[in-house]
């Protein structure tokens, strides 16, 4: 039976040529700081347009912030908020610089030790400064959600937290902004979308219909535009549904009410700690060994995301099971990225030092059934080499 709650306060604003928005969107007398990664950002044309929209405002900047963002970094940020008496944040980049923007509204203000949001998932954030983002990467959702992902380099830490306080205000997506990203970046957001989306949906059947078929969905529309994504970089439709499907994949609307894993991020998280791997390469790696190794517990969602996403009908049930995992490894080789261990150059000694720090984080009990210990993660990990 489902029950559950569901809220989600960004308002979206979609389309080409809508950063000119930013000055209906921005407070007249807000105090902004832009906060941004690398060189693309001003090469491209996006800050420029941002500073225009925002005219006449005080407005300061903060670039640098890496992929998977660190909290040395986004410390220095949250200094710079409090020197300046900064008011307002507005993310212009990727998944990345949202997330270690969200950190810096809700660290700008707390009054304890900032790394307490992070060890404490969230739950000491009692409130957090407003802000926007203006999305050029579609991959994570975070610009329609309250989630981020930060790490501490000093210790090799990649932790999550959740806060309602820090929901954007609002996101502007322009497709178009895509259009001079690398192969490599899109095939990661496809990759990450579509993970994102695996982790809400691929569990054990609770009648979570709605739920099931809004997920196939958007997972079949992955599977249809990757090809195209990758292939004509200024495809506006194309890159207009790699966006939304994004941003849908994890806005919270279809994992409400049901059952979720996330055991393959958390694994995930500790190969980008560790390794500096792309997060969504990391996703990849884990996700198909994780399958094999849970398909007894996910049978039924299995068979379902063969038939329904893989249009897998034919042969024994386990047969059907290991073309659906193989489907799945498929796709993602398809777009470039490795699935295995060895193809980032990591073997055994990688699987060891990966369970060390899950142990070491508390990441001992995974999967929708917390079922998941660190010799299942030895197992899962020891598989993908």
């Amino acid at each position: 039976m489902l029950n559950f709650e569901y809220y989600n306060p960004t308002k979206i604003v979609f389309g080409a040529d809508t950063i000119a928005k930013l000055s209906k969107l921005v407070p007249d007398n807000a105090r902004v700081l832009i906060l941004y990664g690398g060189a693309s950002a001003e090469k491209t044309g996006t800050l420029g347009e941002v500073r225009a929209a925002l005219g006449s405002r005080l407005v300061q900047e903060f670039g640098g912030i890496e992929p998977n963002p660190s909290y040395e970094t986004m410390m220095r940020a949250v200094e710079q908020v409090r020197r300046e008496k900064l008011d307002f944040l507005l993310a212009v980049g990727g998944g990345s610089v949202i997330d270690g923007t969200k950190f810096v509204a809700a660290a700008a203000g707390y009054e304890g030790e900032p790394w307490d949001i992070l060890q404490s998932f969230g739950g000491v954030v009692k409130g957090a400064l407003p802000f926007g983002t203006v999305l050029t990467l579609p991959a994570t959702g975070s610009e329609m959600n309250n989630g981020a992902v930060i790490t501490r380099r000093a210790t090799h830490t990649k932790l999550p937290f959740h806060s309602r306080h820090v929901f954007p205000q609002f996101s502007v997506l322009d497709p178009s902004k895509t259009f001079t990203l690398p192969t490599q970046q899109v095939a990661n957001g496809v990759a990450d979308a579509f993970v994102h989306i695996v982790e809400q949906y691929l569990t054990y059947p609770v009648q979570g219909k709605v739920q099931d078929r809004y997920a196939e969905g958007l997972l079949q529309t992955l599977v249809e535009i990757a090809p195209q994504a990758l292939a004509a970089p200024d495809d506006y439709d194309t890159r207009a549904n790699l966006m939304w499907v994004a941003a849908q994949a994890l806005n919270g609307l279809i994992g409400a009410g049901v059952p979720q894993d996330w055991a393959t991020h958390m694994i995930g998280h500790e190969l980008t700690a560790l390794y500096n791997i792309d997060h969504a390469r990391t996703l990849a790696i884990v996700l198909p060994a994780l399958l094999d190794s849970q398909r007894a517990v996910k049978r039924a969602k299995l068979l379902q995301f063969g038939a329904r996403v893989w249009n897998i009908t034919s042969g024994s049930e386990e047969e059907r099971i290991d073309a659906a995992i193989a489907a799945t490894r498929a796709f993602f080789e398809g777009m470039g990225i490795p699935t295995r261990l060895s193809g980032y150059g990591l073997g055994v000694e990688a699987v060891e030092a990966v369970v060390a720090q899950l142990g070491e984080h508390g990441m001992t009990a995974l999967g929708e059934h917390q079922a998941i210990n660190l010799d299942v993660s030895r197992a899962i990990l020891t598989a993908a080499l």
